[in-house]
C-alpha cells in the first residue's frame, strides 16, 4: 500500500483537473454513491476543480441517512424495554426518530451503548446470560459481513439472549431506483470502493449495459476522486458504457470470497424502505430462515412500527441528487448537527453534515460555478 500523501499530491490533482477540462466537451452530471467520497469532495473542494458544466451530485451513499424512521422508531422501542441492552454504532444514536433519538432513550435510563464492533456486542451478551442484548445492525454491504458474523458466532457458541435489529441495504438496486426515475438527471456514476472491495463490481454491469451509464469503481483521496471523474467523463464523450475499476489495489472483479459467503448465508434479500426515497425491491436484507431466532424485530414484536416523514426536510432530494444541501431553506438554521432535522446533518456520511462542517461560511452553494 502507498503512502497515504501520493494520493493527495498538488501537482498531481492539478494534472487531473486539467485533463478533465480537455476531455468535457458537454455538460454532464456525475453522481458519487459513497458518503465518505462525499465528504472528500466538499472537504478537498474536488467539485471546485471542475470545468462549467460538470455536475458532482451526492446519492444515498450513507446508509445512516437512509434508515427509515420507523426502523428508528423500533431500536427506540426495544431499547425502552426493561432487561434489553441495545448496543449500536455511535453514529445512530442522535438519528432523529418520529420523537426523540436513541441518546434521549439513553439519558432517560435506558441501557444503550455504543461499540465499536458487532463482536463486542456479543460478547456483552455472553457476559450477561439475565439481559437482552440487542445490536442494531446498520449499514451497506461494507458492514454486513462482520454484522452477518456475530449472528453467525451467536448461533454457533448457544447464545440465546442474543439478536440483531438489521436495517442493512444494497447498493445496486439504489442506483437502478435512481436511473429509473423519471426525474433522473445522472449521466454516470463513481462507485463506491470499499462496497466493491467486498461484494467486487460483476452486479454493475447490468445496471451500466442496460442504463448506458458508466460506472468508475473509486477511492476516497482526491487523487482516486479525480480519476475517477476522468474516466466517467471519458466514456460520457466516446458514448460508452462500461464498468471500470481503476481502484485496483483494493477492489477485484470478484471481490471477497469468504465475505460474500457469510452474508449468503446469514442474510436473505428482501424488500427495504429508503428514508427520503421510499420503497426499492430487493434492496434490504434481513436474517435468513436458519438464523430467524436471531431477529429482534420478530423477538420484540416491532415489525409493525410504521411513520410517516417530515414534509420539512428534504434529504430524499439530496439523496437522490436532486438537490444540494444548501438548496434546503432550513440548512443552517432550523437544522444543524446539533438539532438535525434529517440523518442527512447528524451523520457523519451525511452530505447535510458535509457542508455544514466545511462550507455552510460560504455565500453560495459550495462556492463553486459547477455546483448549482
Amino acid at each position: 500500500m502507498r503512502y497515504i500523501d501520493e494520493y493527495r499530491d498538488p501537482d498531481g490533482v492539478r494534472r487531473l483537473a486539467e485533463e478533465i477540462g480537455r476531455a468535457t466537451g458537454r455538460a454532464w452530471t456525475i453522481m458519487e454513491v459513497c458518503g465518505g467520497q462525499t465528504h472528500a469532495i466538499v472537504r478537498f473542494g474536488i467539485d471546485g476543480l471542475l470545468p462549467e458544466g460538470l455536475t458532482l451530485v451526492h446519492g444515498p451513499g450513507c446508509p445512516v441517512c437512509v434508515t427509515p424512521i420507523e426502523i428508528i422508531d423500533r431500536a427506540i422501542g426495544i431499547a425502552s424495554q426493561r432487561g434489553v441492552t441495545l448496543c449500536s454504532f455511535g453514529d445512530m444514536l442522535r438519528v432523529p426518530g418520529s420523537g426523540k433519538d436513541l441518546l434521549r432513550v439513553k439519558s432517560e435510563g435506558g441501557d444503550v451503548r455504543i461499540v465499536y464492533s458487532p463482536m463486542d456486542a456479543l460478547r456483552i451478551a455472553e457476559a450477561n446470560a439475565s439481559r437482552e442484548v440487542v445490536f442494531f445492525g446498520v449499514g451497506f454491504e461494507t458492514t454486513a459481513p462482520a454484522n452477518g458474523m456475530a449472528v453467525y458466532q451467536a448461533a454457533r457458541r448457544g447464545v440465546k439472549n442474543f439478536s440483531m435489529l438489521s436495517a442493512h441495504v444494497l447498493v445496486p438496486p439504489a442506483m437502478e431506483a435512481i436511473l429509473s426515475s423519471e426525474c433522473n438527471r445522472v449521466n454516470g456514476f463513481l462507485a463506491a470502493g470499499h462496497v466493491c472491495a467486498v461484494m467486487g463490481y460483476e452486479e454493475y454491469e447490468p445496471i451500466a449495459a442496460r442504463h448506458r451509464v458508466p460506472i468508475v469503481v473509486t477511492g476516497f483521496e482526491p487523487l482516486d476522486l479525480l480519476q475517477g471523474v476522468l474516466l466517467c467523463v471519458r466514456q460520457l464523450e466516446e458514448g460508452r458504457a462500461e464498468v471500470e475499476n481503476p481502484y485496483s489495489r483494493v477492489v477485484r472483479r470478484e471481490g471477497n470470497a469468504e465475505a460474500r459467503r457469510v452474508m449468503g448465508e446469514v442474510f436473505r434479500v428482501i424488500d427495504r424502505k429508503w428514508r427520503g426515497i421510499g420503497m426499492i425491491p430487493r434492496s434490504g436484507l434481513g436474517l435468513a430462515e436458519a438464523y430467524a431466532e436471531f431477529d429482534a424485530e420478530a423477538r420484540f414484536g416491532v415489525g409493525g412500527v410504521s411513520v410517516e416523514e417530515s414534509g420539512e426536510c428534504i434529504s430524499g432530494l439530496i439523496l437522490r441528487g436532486l438537490k444540494k444541501p444548501v438548496d434546503c431553506p432550513a440548512f443552517g438554521s432550523r437544522c444543524t448537527p446539533e438539532r438535525p432535522l434529517g440523518a442527512t446533518m447528524v451523520s457523519g456520511e451525511g452530505a447535510c453534515a458535509a457542508y455544514y462542517k466545511y462550507r455552510r461560511h460560504e455565500a453560495g452553494p459550495a462556492g463553486g460555478r459547477n455546483n448549482g
